[in-house]
């Protein structure tokens, strides 16, 4: 029997887990440090942070595991699976070289650039001084972006010269991301898609498309946030589509990788602007996203284990063929009070009970238990609530009927996720 360690703490990490626990290959699961719906799930965890490198890699070794699957950005950009593979540990997930895709904005640009893969225009601030005259003469809106990893946060829409100020203060003055460049970017106008691919350092197989939202309230209004809800799949692209689409934004950036020496081993997870001029890459992430992986996971029917093992291997994708439910999958973020600027800690969880079914997944993120067994909330985004539906609009009332049961204190949601797809698939 295979163990396999999952390294990680929020909705993504459970619903990896989830998703392994179906492998027909049955494997031993442990995580760290894990969270209460994983425990509840009876897969045992450690308690080692998640950006702990060395306690993670000597905890991979103390017990025996086959494969390491890394969750969060942070440890795969410090170095874990160079780490891992050190100590002679299979891992899952992008060295630290390949890993600055998302480590820094600015040389994912660079990157983009020299491969031409389409994306806004930009420049890198490198100062405050210069940062005051750029922003003095740059079109409007605009988006400006910490070069550092900043948990879904460090991007800031600017409609006018007077919100770039701000956010210049917020970035050179107040050092709210600590030092850092700052990437100024032209504001790209469509809807967004979020395209996952699994890459084995040769090829790239892209998964099925989703679609998150960013900002805080609905109509997407308000501050962006880690991702508020998603769905899968979207409208309009099917199989072909997201294959055309990896070709074009994945697979150059897969094949300069490995041309410089950097062979991109994981998920590269592309969010990209479909604009009327065709689509463009909004960022790279090196990791499965945060929440779309609760939508797209609970559709696959592949082995997620077989997957994930052979994307560590030199071309061991060959032939892979992915394989997904036609059931449509609409993921709702809870979010505590205060969240995305604060977040709100030991709010008491209830309506839990008897929640999970055949048309639903509640995957823990911000989530603590009681020594009475209880809920409290212990972060920003608490729950995640994923419903199943042969169509969208089905999909959609599973995941609302059961985000409407759980009750805490300050609980925020948005009420529109999905709500497009429903308009435009119908019910």
């Amino acid at each position: 029997m295979k163990r396999i360690f999952v390294v990680g703490s929020g909705g993504r990490e459970h619903a990896l887990v989830r998703s392994l626990l179906r492998s027909p290959q049955h494997p031993d699961l442990v995580a760290a440090p894990g969270n209460a719906g994983i425990r509840r799930d009876r897969v045992p965890t450690l308690d080692v942070a998640a950006d702990d490198v060395e306690g993670l890699v000597r905890a991979a070794r103390d017990e025996r595991v086959d494969l390491v699957v890394v969750g969060p950005e942070a440890p795969l950009v410090e170095g874990l699976v160079d780490a891992l593979r050190a100590e002679g540990v299979p891992a899952f997930g992008p060295t630290a070289a390949a890993a600055r895709l998302e480590g820094s904005k600015a040389y994912a640009k660079e990157v983009m650039k020299a491969v031409g893969v389409p994306t806004a225009s930009h420049m890198v601030l490198r100062t405050r001084e210069e940062a005051d005259a750029q922003i003095a003469c740059a079109s409007y809106p605009a988006v400006l972006k910490a070069d550092v990893l900043a948990a879904g946060k460090g991007v800031l829409i600017c409609a006018t010269e007077a919100e770039a100020r701000d956010a210049i203060e917020q970035f050179f003055g107040q050092r709210r991301f600590g030092e850092t460049e700052v990437v100024l970017e032209e504001f790209l106008d469509g809807e967004e898609l979020s395209l996952l691919a699994l890459c084995d350092g040769v090829r790239a197989v892209p998964m099925a498309p989703a679609q998150d939202y960013k900002r805080i309230r609905d109509g997407d209004e308000g501050p962006n946030t880690g991702g508020m809800g998603s769905y899968s799949p979207v409208p309009g692209f099917d199989p072909e589509h997201a294959r055309a689409l990896a070709l074009a934004v994945h697979q150059p950036i897969v094949d300069e990788m490995r041309r410089r020496g950097t062979p991109y081993h994981g998920v590269l997870y592309a969010g990209l602007m479909m604009t009327a001029s065709g689509p463009k890459v909004l960022e790279y992430n090196c990791r499965f996203g945060d929440p779309e992986t609760q939508a797209v996971l609970p559709r696959l029917r592949s082995d997620l284990v077989d997957l994930l093992e052979r994307s560590t291997r030199e071309g061991g994708l060959e032939g892979a063929e992915i394989e997904w439910s036609s059931n449509w999958a609409v993921t709702v973020v809870l979010a505590s009070r205060g969240y995305p600027e604060s977040s709100s800690k030991g709010d008491v969880i209830s309506g839990m009970r008897g929640i999970d079914s055949l048309n639903t997944e509640v995957f823990h993120a911000g989530t603590a238990e009681r020594e009475d067994g209880g809920l409290v909330t212990a972060g920003g985004r608490v729950l995640n609530v994923t419903g199943l539906g042969e169509t969208p609009e089905k999909a959609r009332d599973a995941a609302y009927g059961v985000a409407d049961r759980i009750e805490f204190d300050g609980k925020q949601l948005r009420r529109d996720i999905a709500a497009r797809a429903v308009e435009r698939v119908g019910a």
